[in-house]
């Protein structure tokens, strides 16, 4: 008999290897620490495999590409579910973090309670 969830462990497995632009552009950021919390990508949280999370804060980011187009209320019940289980949940669409990463990133840092920082831009000078 199979292990319960295999086939939702190797499609993260999957999904990590074969990573999006905008995944790619995000993960840039969070890797290594940026934003000051470990995250890591395409994380089993069964049955579900979110783009990226940060277990120790319970904090869910996912990415609504093109495949999500008419998927709203799966979607909705996708982060209902994960809220019940404790997960705040971010939601950004793909043009947003192509186009506008600074935005996408002070979001995050709000909801990480560090707001007046940002990895992406240099600090002032005095």
């Amino acid at each position: 008999m199979a292990k319960r969830h295999e086939i939702t462990r190797d499609r993260a497995k999957t999904l990590r290897s074969d990573m999006t632009a905008p995944e790619r552009a995000l993960w840039s950021v969070q890797r290594a620490g940026q934003l000051g919390v470990k995250f890591q990508r395409q994380v089993v949280l069964a049955p579900y495999v979110a783009d990226f999370a940060a277990r120790s804060l319970k904090l869910v980011i996912e990415i609504d590409g093109e495949t999500h187009a008419g998927r709203e209320q799966a979607d909705a019940e996708r982060t209902a579910a994960l809220e019940a289980r404790g997960f705040r949940v971010l939601r950004f669409t793909n043009g947003e973090i192509m186009t506008n990463i600074d935005g996408v990133v002070r979001t995050i840092l709000i909801a990480l309670g560090r707001e007046g920082e940002s990895p992406l831009s240099p600090p002032l000078s005095p």
